[in-house]
């Protein structure tokens, strides 16, 4: 297990019970007392818990934190479907993006082709999203403009919702969206634990001529409380090698292209 494992790991039984103690976590991470110590000690000096003697408790904050400053489950299978997702986008297009770990990814991928890393007058990408943290990424190329919508910040996942994020995407028109989901299904489609979430990923859906779902394959075949779009409305998805066939055979049958990563 790796550093950013261990941090991811840490701040989930911080999540679950609503504190940790130095022991513990070294026999259930299988390390050193020294080695949680400093892990608490980095998480703590970011806000994310409260150091105690002998441990550390919950600090004001989401624990469902995205990957900025989570390390990201399945990262090698997202960097694989970022990189089968960044080969879509030429340049000129006007790209959109949610919010989560696989699109972000997805935007690291993207912004990393040579080809978009021009210094020339004129930008070689439009990107519009409603995800802080992926602008923040953006916003220093030259080469992307960058539309980010308003709205209100949602600490679970950096995304921009309501009214505000809404009236900025009813104006503008995309060439291809990538959607992150937390559940997509052949039959029901595609899924946001969140209802405001969904929302806003429903408008970036509407507005674009493709629509590309990027999901691990751990959120294949379930859904969650809020709908995003059916599977009528989702062109193409990019997922990872642990997708079962039959479930990749039934997004077919439904007209959904389906590439495994």
């Amino acid at each position: 297990m790796d550093r950013h494992e261990r941090l991811d790991t840490l701040l989930e039984i911080i999540g679950q019970q609503g504190r940790i103690e130095v022991e513990q976590a070294a026999e259930k991470l299988n390390v050193s007392p020294a080695t949680v110590r400093r892990d608490l000690d980095h998480l703590a000096s970011r806000q994310l818990l409260t150091r105690t003697r002998g441990g550390a408790v919950a600090g004001n904050v989401a624990y469902d934190l995205p990957g900025r400053h989570r390390g990201a489950r399945h990262t090698g299978e997202n960097r694989r479907i970022a990189e089968a997702a960044a080969r879509l986008v030429n340049r000129g297009m006007v790209i959109g993006f949610n919010g989560g770990t696989t699109t972000t990814e997805v935007s690291r991928a993207i912004a990393a082709r040579p080809e978009f890393n021009d210094r020339g007058s004129s930008p070689v990408l439009t990107v519009v999203t409603n995800a802080v943290n992926i602008a923040h990424e953006l916003a220093v190329r030259q080469s992307i403009r960058l539309v980010s919508t308003g709205g209100v910040a949602r600490p679970q996942s950096f995304e921009l919702t309501g009214h505000l994020a809404g009236m900025v995407l009813e104006e503008v028109s995309l060439d291809l969206t990538f959607l992150g989901v937390d559940a997509v299904d052949p039959l029901r489609g595609a899924y946001s634990h969140h209802e405001a979430e969904a929302a806003i990923d429903k408008l970036l859906a509407h507005r674009a001529k493709r629509v590309v779902v990027v999901a691990a394959s751990s959120k294949l075949g379930g859904y969650a409380f809020a709908r995003i779009c059916s599977t009528l409305d989702i062109d193409l998805l990019i997922t990872d090698s642990g997708a079962e066939p039959d479930l990749v055979s039934a997004f077919e049958l439904e007209g959904v292209r389906v590439t495994v990563a």
